[in-house]
């Protein structure tokens, strides 16, 4: 079972990569920790009481909405912000990591022209 390694108050359901198919019941499993066994099994009874269509427009509506899992644990908060952001934006979350990264320019430039400039003094700052 796949589980987030920080404390979050709320899980996101996710399909299973493990799943028989498409990993929707595995992924709910995963999510409310019980044993996929009694929810595969739970769903196919409920299929049959209910018709088998109905459920079946429900699974693979869940299969359509329902974003993959992560293929690494994610580590924190903004991992998984990253994550949905990736997943339903690529161009999107492309977009800010180009933004983050043009900011780390930015910046070791700046660093890069206080230090090499005439006027710092490196005699001073290493005797420090």
């Amino acid at each position: 079972m796949t589980r987030h390694s920080y404390d979050s108050p709320e899980r996101t359901l996710y399909r299973s990569r493990k799943g028989m198919f498409c990993g929707v019941l595995q992924g709910i499993s995963n999510h409310y920790d019980y044993n996929v066994t009694w929810v595969r099994v739970g769903f196919i009874v409920l299929m049959f009481c209910t018709g088998i269509t109905p459920l079946a427009i429900a699974y693979f509506v869940a299969m359509l909405i329902m974003k993959d899992e992560p293929v690494m644990p994610l580590e924190s908060a903004d991992d998984e912000e990253f994550y949905h952001a990736y997943t339903s934006s690529r161009s999107m979350a492309l977009e800010r990591l180009k933004r983050t990264y043009d900011n780390l320019d930015r910046r070791i430039q700046r660093i890069e022209n206080a230090v090499t400039t005439r006027d710092f003094d490196w005699d001073e700052r290493l005797n420090q």
